[in-house]
């Protein structure tokens, strides 16, 4: 179990971010980002009911919804309608006790409401502002709006996954969101250290399509600087190191990974046939790629001798390998109890939501899991506190339909 100190500071504590965020992408990566102690203010627009996610389903309630506290945990909200003529001043103000202003709105959006560095520079020199987009803030698409699913398909990543005579075929999760809110908040933390060094911020601009194509690592470089044409492999394979893939079994599914010559040569003893490392069809990495389609039947069927969990006895500690969980089966497993990446936390109408944590583990100190924020919650108490505002501006304000 993971031994840390309630007491101590987190990494982030002391950084403000003001949040014009929706939906999945943005929200995870700065949700990680209060884990680390951040303080994150969601900046919520009441005339549409705030973050899109509060209402997505199954699992809704008033304003809320299980789906929003999965990327929204321990943040703050305030309502302001930025499109309203004298919402600016308000902004002004919260940016002047602000580290950074962050948004995932489309790409052509925070310069046309004013949250770009060249407009919030002039407020605070060293405010920093991230926009995480489509297609980014400039270029012939940034108008554009866009998800994780469009970017999977722009970005070749339908076309390498799945077996090879299926259609084209997403990936399970939805990994460009993913990573794109952890790659913003990457930028964005990058260049707070920098502007509180140089007093000077600036733009960070992200966008999911460069994300994904990012992603396309060993496989983009292989292709632009040889020419390699990526493509589907049978069994989930890795495109080189082979034997790295799904295996069947007596009762259902194994997986393998042998990215070292060692590994190889243990499954193959392990499974009763160690002559096979020996065999120069497949003593080599490069003999072995070359020689896939004969090797995959050998080993197939050498899997359906045991089941999973008799395979997974024998070869644990000896070859990478895994059995193909459920997410009921993966949510229960012991490494993962062991490391308590299943949190929990008290909602006043959706009860007990319990969902997996942060995988970034801090020595010194452990996150304080709060729910994620009813739409509004902080608006008061925000204003108050970093805007300086009083409590008849803010009656002024709500009147007016600008909170």
């Amino acid at each position: 179990m993971p031994t840390s100190s309630n007491n101590s500071v987190l990494p982030l504590e002391g950084v403000r971010i003001l949040a014009f965020e929706q939906y999945g992408a943005g929200p995870w990566g700065t949700m990680h980002l209060a884990d680390m102690g951040a303080e994150i203010i969601k900046i919520e627009n009441p005339s549409t009911g705030g973050d899109v996610a509060r209402y997505v389903p199954p699992y809704t309630t008033f304003q809320d919804s299980v789906y929003f506290q999965s990327f929204n945990r321990s943040k703050k909200s305030i309502t302001l309608n930025i499109k309203h003529p004298e919402s600016a001043g308000i902004l002004q103000r919260l940016v002047e006790s602000s580290d950074a202003v962050f948004n995932n709105l489309r790409g052509d959006l925070p310069a046309t409401l004013g949250l770009d560095y060249a407009t919030l520079s002039e407020v605070k020199p060293s405010i920093v502002c991230c926009s995480l987009s489509a297609f980014g803030r400039n270029g012939p698409r940034a108008s554009e709006p866009g998800y994780d699913y469009i970017m999977q398909a722009y970005a070749g990543w339908m076309s390498i996954t799945g077996e090879p005579d299926s259609p084209p075929q997403k990936a399970g999760l939805s990994m460009v969101d993913y990573s794109g809110g952890l790659m913003a908040a990457l930028g964005m933390i990058s260049a707070i250290l920098s502007a509180r060094e140089t007093g000077f911020g600036c733009d960070v601009d992200v966008s999911l399509l460069n994300n994904a194509i990012a992603h396309l690592a060993y496989l983009g470089a292989w292709h632009l600087t040889s020419g390699y044409q990526p493509q589907r492999w049978p069994d989930s394979s890795h495109p080189s190191q082979v034997p790295s893939q799904v295996l069947p079994t007596k009762d259902g599914w194994l997986v393998v990974m042998c990215a070292k010559e060692k590994f190889f040569q243990n499954l193959v003893a392990i499974m009763g046939s160690p002559e096979l490392s020996e065999d120069p069809r497949f003593k080599t990495f490069a003999d072995r790629m070359q020689n896939r389609e004969i090797l995959g039947p050998l080993l197939k069927n050498l899997s359906l001798k045991n089941t999973t969990a008799d395979w997974l006895d024998k070869l644990r500690g000896k070859v990478p390998c895994a059995p193909v969980n459920t997410v009921e089966q993966a949510l229960s497993d012991p490494q993962i109890e062991y490391d308590e990446m299943v949190i929990s936390t008290e909602h006043p109408t959706l009860g007990t939501i319990r969902q997996p944590g942060n995988p970034i583990k801090i020595s010194s100190a452990s996150p304080k899991h709060q729910v994620g924020p009813a739409l509004g919650q902080h608006t008061n108490q925000i204003l108050q506190e970093h805007a300086g505002a009083t409590l008849k501006e803010i009656a002024e304000w709500r009147d007016k339909g600008i909170l």
